[in-house]
């Protein structure tokens, strides 16, 4: 037992304690990071004055086609069940991957112009409830599909078309898939005769 006028000596801490002391160190800020970002306290609001156009925060690969004049029905007294249907190009020659870039690009083009248009839509929440069904067919060419959205859209059916931007694969501007979201004897009006793909 040492008095307590004497000196103790020390031995420094070693490079594995401080290698183990600053992973818990970054783990916990990491935590807390993320946790701030997912509650999105370190975004600066968009500067209402600045009249510059501001960009997508998202970078993808397309687009999606724009037709708001489209007036999406309520379907009152309705209660399918609620599906989206992804039309996909098959002229086109594209992969797998390419084809579930699209179809990822339709799905969250037709969820966005729902909670734009009709936020409180009981199809939209029928179809969150429901588990967001998806079923994938198949269309030979761009005019097939340009007149099954033009359809959809009479009946009152949300129906987006996604355009490439052209980066990888497939010729920019080419029109890929098309999402329609709706009732499922509405949907099936439009799409019921096209095969699986």
């Amino acid at each position: 037992m040492a008095s307590p006028g004497l000196a103790v000596d020390r031995i420094p801490p070693s490079t594995a304690s401080y290698i183990f002391a600053t992973a818990i160190l970054a783990g916990v800020t990491g935590y807390f990071i993320g946790q701030g970002s997912s509650l999105n306290i370190f975004r600066s609001p968009p500067n209402v004055d600045d009249e510059s156009d501001l960009e997508d925060e998202e970078e993808d690969d397309d687009e999606e086609e724009e037709d708001d004049t489209a007036e999406l029905a309520t379907f009152e007294g309705n209660h399918d069940e609620v599906k989206l249907v992804l039309v996909v190009r098959t002229d086109l020659g594209m992969g797998k991957g390419k084809i579930a870039a699209q179809c990822s690009h339709a799905t969250l083009a037709c969820y966005k112009y729902y909670l734009s248009k009709s936020p409180n839509s009981p199809i939209l929440k029928r179809w969150e409830r429901g588990g967001q069904a998806k079923v994938a067919l198949q269309v030979k060419t761009e005019e097939d599909m340009l007149l099954l959205q033009a359809q959809a859209i009479s009946l009152g059916l949300c129906a987006r078309v996604i355009q490439d931007a052209g980066r990888t694969q497939i010729a920019s501007g080419s029109r890929t898939v098309l999402g329609v979201l709706g009732p499922k004897s509405m949907v099936d009006q439009v799409t019921g005769q096209l095969k699986l793909l």
